[in-house]
């Protein structure tokens, strides 16, 4: 395993301010899109830094939009931590690492629409890295993309999908087909035998492409999100809708609360590591419900999104 074991200081002093500018340029994008809608609002900006006393030390910014035009709630994090071990979700699959020293630094965002034509999103880019009991610096890089639609839009599916794969193309020509398939494997309720949206790409614990090689995927995942989603939230925005979408838009939310409290490890991780909670729950939506084993007619909009799109595809 060709790992990237050197000096933490200088890679780390390369990575926060891209990912610093990361935020920053994905926030401007979406306040563009609020702008041009009558009564919309901006992103709240809250700098934070933990107490010297809390286990956990680091800084970041929390960037939110609550009740705006477009999006009913955007949250979109920088965060860089450290602390004295890294906690069991991130271990899972290094148990050398176990109780190790760690920094951790990401942007982190989930965007919930307003608009029930509209998918929610995640993306996420993050490096980690961590002292071994040798003494040496190992760093390790995660990330991804996925789309959860409310109804179902092929052209929007296979267009996210098409921009995914282009996000990692460079790397080799293997990553797609398999990020991809860690994609759904990854966003699945078990509890429910039913995938959260229709993927993207997911990837975690890299190591094989060496420090340069992740940094410049990180870089390239992150650069192509706005490219990924704005076409699609600039199509569906302005569609009408009514009470029943608006109540399935509501339903469906609900698979998101699910996983993330259930299944996510990045919530988890900050949760065990002793994170920022409002930041670290910035992804739940401001308004999901449940209902007792809910159906849908055959042929509805609403039993096509669970009986065509919620299946793992090939959407390319």
């Amino acid at each position: 395993m060709n790992e990237s074991i050197s000096h933490p200081g200088s890679e780390i002093a390369q990575v926060r301010p891209w990912l610093i500018a990361l935020q920053q340029s994905i926030v401007d994008a979406l306040e563009q899109v609020e702008e041009a809608e009558q009564g919309s609002i901006g992103f709240v900006r809250e700098p934070w830094q933990k107490a010297a006393h809390e286990p956990l030390q680091g800084d970041g910014i929390t960037c939110i939009i609550e009740g705006g035009a477009v999006f009913e709630r955007a949250g979109c994090g920088f965060s860089h931590v450290h602390g004295a071990a890294l906690p069991p979700s991130a271990t899972q699959k290094r148990p050398e690492l176990a109780g190790a020293g760690f920094e951790a630094l990401g942007v982190s965002l989930v965007f919930h629409p307003r608009n029930p034509y509209v998918p929610t999103v995640h993306m996420n880019v993050r490096m980690i890295a961590a002292q071994t009991a040798q003494g040496q610096t190992v760093s390790w890089f995660g990330g991804g993309m996925d789309l959860t639609p409310y109804y179902a839009f092929e052209e929007d599916a296979v267009h996210f999908h098409q921009t995914c794969r282009a996000s990692v193309q460079a790397f080799g020509d293997s990553l797609y087909p398999r990020y991809k398939t860690w994609c759904d494997d990854y966003f699945y309720l078990k509890h429910r035998d039913e995938q959260r949206g229709i993927g993207g790409i997911f990837y975690d614990d890299v190591t094989e492409l060496g420090f340069a090689g992740g940094f410049a995927m990180m870089q390239s995942v992150g650069s192509h999100f706005l490219k990924a989603y704005l076409p699609i939230v600039q199509r569906r925005m302005h569609m009408p809708y009514g009470e029943r979408e608006r109540d399935f838009q509501l339903y469906r939310r609900g698979r998101y609360v699910e996983f993330n409290l259930v299944f996510d490890r990045g919530t988890h991780f900050g949760l065990q590591s002793g994170g920022r909670t409002e930041s670290i729950l910035l992804s739940m939506p401001p308004q999901a419900h449940w209902a007792y084993q809910k159906t849908y007619e055959a042929g509805s909009p609403e039993a096509q999104l669970t009986q065509q799109f919620l299946i793992r595809r090939d959407w390319l």
